[in-house]
């Protein structure tokens, strides 16, 4: 069973003037146990946001939150630009806010076909459009040739379209999805994200997506919410969280980082590959210097047996790039950095090198631990 319509050709909820979600001053606890302690966030139609952090730091409580399968403790939650959740007001139900919602399990109904199981929410509506509407979501998920089998007869990436094709087919103002694709093996998990993104750019479906990847929250995320401890340490673009960190967490959760502590002296911190300037920071004062691998550019270099360059460890060719260990070599002693080079680039071990560095990709921070 296929179908000819798309989905411009069936009438979607036009996206609401006001933002999609607004969270605002939430906190939530478990058994006294603080998980969320006073977030804000704001969603625009259309946009996908990411809740980015490790394992315990709020991100799925504020999700289940927002779906109404926790209720709202402290704060106020506007979907739409209606106060659906805060002081004053009873619980809204899941099913009665306006949200699709996706996780990890897919959760299909075993005893519906395909088709059966993405028409399920879409009760009172014609027979026909219904299943326009469904086949539609199901073609553009790469599904349209499943829609008469069970969901025992898909793959694991195949269930998980269809659940999404499910949470879609409502037109929700709000789609909220939790790791969906964190049970996927590698290869599968990038073109079924790279599917995800283009179906909900294409419906125009605002999407708060849980995630502990960094990776998937800079390739699905339009903004980043990073978390940690049940705050948001940072909210912005991908770029300006990579690029523009606030914090030392942000710079060593998107990667492994030379690290490197010193003081200011004359508005820079001196390191094993150069001077890094420390603008902001007082003259003397303890700093923190996050180097990423990428930062640092290696040549080889002719030089004789007892020379006193740095030189390579070891080095390891990782697909797309070259993961080269090396002995930094500074009057203080040695030190081992790591330097991530694009392509093929393998020189031997004891290899003499010289070092560079693209100062786009080093931080400078206060060195909180120096004054503890």
């Amino acid at each position: 069973m296929t179908s000819t319509e798309t989905l411009a050709d069936i009438a979607q909820v036009a996206p609401h003037p006001a933002g999609a979600l607004s969270m605002q001053g939430v906190r939530h606890a478990y058994d006294g146990h603080a998980v969320v302690h006073d977030v804000s966030l704001e969603m625009a139609p259309g946009e996908v946001v990411c809740l980015l952090g490790p394992s315990g730091c709020g991100k799925t409580t504020l999700l289940r939150i927002a779906a109404g399968l926790e209720p709202l403790q402290e704060g106020e939650l506007l979907l739409g630009g209606e106060r659906i959740a805060g002081p004053g007001l009873r619980h809204l139900p899941p099913e009665k806010r306006n949200v699709g919602l996706a996780f990890q399990d897919s959760a299909l109904f075993p005893h519906l076909t395909v088709l059966d199981n993405v028409t399920f929410g879409l009760e009172g509506q014609p027979a026909k459009l219904r299943q326009q509407r469904a086949l539609a979501l199901l073609d553009q998920l790469g599904m349209g040739g499943y829609a008469k089998s069970y969901p025992h007869m898909l793959s694991g990436g195949q269930q998980q379209r269809v659940a999404l094709a499910r949470a879609l087919a409502p037109a929700p103002q709000l789609m909220l999805l939790d790791e969906p694709f964190s049970s996927l093996d590698a290869r599968l998990r990038d073109r079924i994200r790279d599917d995800t993104l283009h179906v909900l750019k294409k419906v125009g479906a605002a999407t708060l997506l849980v995630t502990h990847d960094p990776e998937e929250a800079m390739f699905m995320a339009d903004r980043i919410a990073l978390m940690r401890d049940g705050r948001i340490v940072q909210m912005g673009t991908p770029q300006e969280l990579y690029c523009e960190p606030q914090d030392p967490f942000v710079v060593t959760f998107f990667g492994e980082v030379n690290e490197w502590r010193g003081e200011v002296r004359n508005g820079v911190v001196q390191t094993p590959v150069g001077p890094v300037r420390a603008a902001g920071l007082a003259e003397g004062a303890a700093a923190r210097v996050l180097i990423r691998p990428e930062a640092l550019s290696v040549t080889s270099l002719e030089a004789p047996a007892d020379h006193g360059a740095s030189h390579v460890i070891m080095a390891r060719l990782l697909g797309r790039s070259s993961l080269l260990h090396i002995c930094a070599h500074w009057p203080d002693g040695e030190h081992h950095l790591h330097a991530r080079v694009p392509g093929v680039f393998l020189p031997e071990e004891g290899q003499p090198v010289g070092l560079t560095l693209d100062p786009s990709q080093v931080f400078v921070f206060a060195d909180a631990a120096a004054g503890a």
